[in-house]
């Protein structure tokens, strides 16, 4: 076949892991800290350069958004620079699937002169964003409407100040307001009100990377994120390989008896897939550094686990499927919250582990999944990367699983299918 994405059959045939793999990875980098990267290198104070960027959907998108705004991003090399410049004129926004870019650009075009539309793919009008979109009103942002599409008009600045939001469907909105607080008159005090706030990690991400532009932040309180009003210094980022992405390569060893190393990974990190260390290891496969990065090797036998995964919800769809082909029963909590990310996750892996033969029970905040025989079939995936994590992992253990649209791992991991085609079934 060739290398472009639309040759590959549809649904694609999953390769089952015949044998133990053994392999050594290089992941691309994290969106998560790519897209940050760009939002705080487009407000800062001079040039950014962001060291070996994510090339993806999601972040393409967020180059894009960020030049029509004005910055200009040179995303021509591996290392993408980043040019400041006044927010001027009116824009279109992209958002594609891409909940950083619906979430975190908003904020920074209040700070444009223009008038800035956004919209982006059908999934995408169904995800939330209006407690963002209020809470910019009550800082003295003009936005129209609640959903996709919606209208940021700009003044060339925004007042700031204390605003309270409900979070517990996403750190995103937390997030997106700091990013860009520190450019606000009076900086941003946000409070948070309401179920926990889920996914605490990637705010954690985005305060340290707030500090590294010299942003004063406080989070001594709890609920409580307060960014002072100042320059954003321009600083350069390297970026991490994406753990939450590796979620699908640890979780080959696992399942098929072999070895997995993932390159660099970092021996300390606010990325939310670290958490696969712990995770892997409860479920009996043994995790260790070496030199190249991070170990797993499977056991042969994957023991059922039953975790609270609030606080990496991202991560639940590549457990779940684990879980799926697991000796034991296991229960997955505290992730009501990524019913509203890229699809209902928690629907989604009910009905297409259900129809592959598994026994799950969806819970309001969860999964319980017990052990049972499992049959090839198509597993949709509801134009979201992490589905189609799940319905590899689930075919790399039985036969004849058909994953439908392997295409939209591109969002994160562009040719997913040729990479995970050349370590299953070399």
């Amino acid at each position: 076949m060739t290398s472009s994405p639309d040759t590959w059959p549809d649904p694609w045939p999953a390769p089952r892991a015949n044998h133990p793999v053994e392999a050594v990875v290089s992941l691309p980098g994290s969106k998560s800290l790519t897209n940050r990267a760009l939002v705080l290198a487009a407000i800062a104070d001079g040039p950014s350069v962001v060291r070996r960027a994510l090339r993806s959907r999601d972040t393409t998108l967020m180059a894009r958004a960020l030049t029509s705004l004005g910055s200009a991003v040179d995303t021509s090399g591996a290392d993408w620079v980043v040019t400041p410049a006044p927010f001027t004129g009116d824009a279109a926004v992209d958002c594609g699937l891409a909940g950083t870019v619906m979430r975190f650009v908003p904020p920074v075009a209040g700070l444009s002169t223009g008038t800035v539309a956004f919209d982006g793919d059908p999934h995408m009008r169904t995800r939330p964003i209006g407690e963002i979109l209020g809470a910019l009103r009550g800082l003295g942002v003009d936005v129209s409407g609640d959903a996709l599409p919606f209208t940021v008009r700009g003044a060339g600045s925004v007042r700031g100040g204390t605003v309270v939001v409900d979070a517990s469907a996403s750190s995103q909105f937390i997030s997106a307001l700091l990013l860009a607080g520190a450019r606000y008159d009076e900086g941003v005090d946000v409070r948070h009100e309401g179920k926990p706030v889920p996914s605490l990690p990637h705010i954690d991400m985005t305060i340290a990377m707030l500090r590294e532009h010299g942003v004063e932040v406080d989070e001594s309180d709890a609920n409580r994120w307060a960014v002072a009003p100042g320059p954003v210094r321009a600083a350069d980022h390297l970026i991490e390989p994406d753990l939450s992405n590796a979620a699908p390569f640890l979780a080959l060893a696992a399942v098929s008896g072999g070895a997995v190393v993932v390159r660099d990974w970092p021996r300390s990190t606010t990325q939310a897939g670290d958490a696969l260390r712990e995770i892997l290891s409860t479920m009996g496969c043994e995790v260790d550094f070496v030199d190249e990065g991070l170990r797993v090797t499977g056991s042969g036998t994957l023991l059922g686990i039953d975790v609270d995964l609030h606080d990496v919800g991202e991560l639940a769809p590549a457990v779940a499927a684990l879980c799926a082909v697991a000796d034991g029963p296991s229960h997955l909590r505290g992730i009501a919250h990524i019913r509203g990310h890229e699809t209902d996750r928690l629907a989604a892996l009910a009905t297409e582990l259900s129809g592959l033969g598994a026994d799950v029970v969806e819970h309001p905040d969860g999964l319980s999944i017990e052990p049972a025989p499992l049959r090839g079939g198509v597993f949709h995936t509801y134009a979201d990367h992490r589905m189609a994590h799940a319905g590899v992992i689930v075919g790399a253990a039985v036969d004849g699983v058909l994953v439908e649209n392997i295409e939209t791992t591109g969002k994160t991991f562009p040719d997913f299918a040729r990479f995970w085609s050349g370590l299953v079934s070399p």
